[in-house]
């Protein structure tokens, strides 16, 4: 029972621990609306980038602030973390 108990907590962790990979920067619904192509080369004007940015829920505004502070995460994304430092991402 005790083996058991273990292996499913470990199982329900690694779970949780999958999705803590994938950050908001990753996910392609989050940054479609920052982009005029659907390839997701050419971003918007900053106009455009800040009424979508604006338009977005507080918690993904948060989660993007949060990944574009942190030098690993941003760094593949670097354009659009200019873009959001621009808007006050710098907490």
């Amino acid at each position: 029972m005790n083996l058991k108990n273990i292996c499913l907590g470990a199982l329900a962790l690694s779970m949780v621990s999958g999705v803590a990979f994938a950050g908001a920067l990753d996910e392609p619904d989050n940054m479609a609306p920052f982009f005029t192509d659907s390839g997701m080369k050419t971003m918007k004007p900053m106009a455009d980038f800040k009424t979508a940015f604006m338009a977005m829920p507080m918690e993904k505004q948060e989660a993007m602030k949060k990944e574009c502070n942190d030098a690993a995460m941003s760094k593949p994304h670097a354009e659009f973390c200019a873009n959001v430092q621009a808007l006050g991402g710098a907490n």
